[in-house]
């Protein structure tokens, strides 16, 4: 089913080929879905151009050796001239076409992918998986972008091209140099997964973030896709859930006055005004909160720690099986915490802006 030549480092592959030890070919977010899929859960099908993949597009392209040698020895400080920098590279890079042989294997990845979801220019979202991400002590989750509801090669292309100049952004740059990766060290992979059409979506944690408490699991949502959660946009639903009986412990409905979804005319997500009837409309059933639930308990198990989730149900499937799991990966903050602290913040919401704050943007 691979299209890619060489077998032990392939330039494309699907999640259900790769698991968490193939974190140096596809990063952490792809080698954390196909870890997933083996594991049993469900999640949206995809494929990915691998960190060979990558330097096959750096290499054919000639931009290699102009890409890392502008960033050596940079001062991560100097903002200003690390943004003309980065400016400069991803122009560069968005600019770059791939190769005529190497398009069209990815066109052909996208074609099957397609094939399998029963849906022609099947809609799908581009993320990055760097290497480097969704580590433990050092998360660089979020430093690269992510693109909702791409649709068709052209664009599909060029969302890739994106999410690999998204490594080179000033705040990237910075980041990796204040925690002494070394640039030419850096790679990424860039997943192409099928768009679950959510009519609603969110983040689950594993414990409480107020205050780390393991034995339940909290989970934040709204209408439409996930990110206007992940973003802080909205103040979400937020549940409580008791990890062991299974129950709904704390329930509380905020008012959401806007969600992302896709739009019919020009086919692109944006963000879109609530109806004011539905502004306080609890955005998921108890029993989708449960099933959440029970989905986090697995995924943690599997594990053998706490993780931060991301999630959809599926608006074009029937229910019990229209919930996806679209990421998971580590638990960082209250993880590296004693387990005596007390002091944290006061929702999942919270949890997220801190770690944005802390340089740990969720895309």
């Amino acid at each position: 089913m691979n299209l890619a030549i060489n077998a032990d480092r392939p330039e494309l592959c699907w999640f259900q080929d790769v698991d968490k030890s193939a974190l140096a070919l596809v990063g952490g977010k792809v080698s954390s879905l196909g870890e997933l899929i083996h594991a049993g859960v469900r999640v949206p099908p995809g494929f990915a151009l691998t960190t060979a993949g990558f330097h096959r597009f750096l290499r054919e392209g000639g931009i290699e050796r102009a890409l890392f040698a502008p960033i050596a020895n940079v001062d991560p400080a100097d903002i200003a001239a690390l943004e003309v920098r980065s400016l400069a590279l991803r122009e560069m890079i968005e600019s770059t076409p791939f190769s005529s042989e190497f398009e069209d294997q990815i066109c052909e990845f996208y074609r099957k992918l397609s094939l399998v979801c029963c849906l022609p220019a099947t809609p799908v979202a581009v993320r990055s998986s760097a290497t480097s991400e969704d580590l433990p002590g050092a998360s660089f989750a979020g430093q690269q972008d992510t693109y909702l509801w791409i649709r068709g090669v052209d664009d599909l292309l060029s969302h890739i091209r994106r999410c690999i100049g998204s490594l080179f952004t000033a705040r990237a740059i910075s980041y990796r140099t204040r925690m002494g990766f070394d640039g030419e060290q850096i790679a990424i992979s860039v997943g192409v997964q099928k768009m679950a059409n959510s009519y609603t979506a969110g983040v689950m944690f594993t414990l409480d973030p107020a205050n780390g408490d393991r034995s339940v699991i909290a989970i934040d949502s709204n209408f439409g896709f996930g990110e206007s959660v992940v973003s802080g946009e909205v103040t979400p639903d937020h549940f409580l859930v008791n990890k062991i009986a299974l129950d709904i412990i704390e329930r509380t409905i905020s008012r959401k006055e806007l969600c992302y979804t896709v739009d019919p005319r020009t086919q692109k997500s944006q963000a879109q005004e609530i109806p004011f009837e539905r502004q306080t409309v609890q955005s998921i059933l108890d029993e989708e909160a449960i099933e959440l639930a029970r989905m986090g308990k697995q995924i943690e198990k599997h594990y053998g720690r706490p993780m931060d989730i991301e999630w959809a149900i599926d608006k074009d499937l029937p229910a019990g099986g229209n919930i996806f799991i679209l990421q998971a990966r580590p638990e960082t903050v209250w993880s590296s915490k004693a387990a005596s602290a007390t002091a944290g913040p006061v929702s999942a919401l919270d949890h997220i802006l801190q770690g944005m704050l802390a340089g740990r943007r969720i895309s």
